[in-house]
């Protein structure tokens, strides 16, 4: 499941793209010239982005790790102990997705970001472990309902 990689994107667009970021589509580029100049050294990565570029990979990581865990965790057949399982899932995963959630908001305002826009990345991260919580759950649910209609 990479439901990340959805949420990663948007944050890219907003930490690279201003007009994104401002909710503006982004204005038409000409074709470049056929001797085009080198870019200028502010278009080039600053050594933070690359490092929170990296921290971003590692919390894409993460969050997959996590989903495998509630993908196991609802897969069992105790439903009591599924609940309780992906109970504690979801509580020791929060903490580390709302602190990448606010120094993801905290750069991307620092880079320029509009900070209202930046809050709402920042919530929709922060609801990652519930929507991949309600996702598993209701995979796991589907083949249970499933079950009953099959042919003898």
């Amino acid at each position: 499941m990479r439901l990340l990689s959805s949420v990663a994107a948007v944050a890219a667009l907003a930490l690279t793209n201003p007009a994104f970021a401002a909710g503006q589509t982004p204005a038409p580029q000409a074709a470049p010239a056929p001797a085009a100049a080198p870019a200028p050294a502010e278009d080039a990565e600053s050594p933070e982005a690359a490092a929170f570029e990296a921290k971003g990979e590692a919390f894409g990581e993460k969050m997959e790790t996590m989903s495998n865990e509630m993908q196991a965790a609802a897969a069992q057949t105790d439903k009591a102990k599924a609940k309780t399982d992906l109970d504690a899932l979801q509580a020791r995963y929060q903490p580390e997705v709302d602190a990448f959630a606010k120094e993801l908001q905290a750069f991307a305002v620092t880079q320029g970001a509009p900070a209202d826009q930046m809050a709402a990345v920042a919530a929709q991260i922060q609801g990652i472990p519930a929507k991949v919580r309600a996702e598993v759950e209701q995979a796991a649910a589907a083949p249970a309902a499933a079950a009953p209609a099959q042919p003898q």
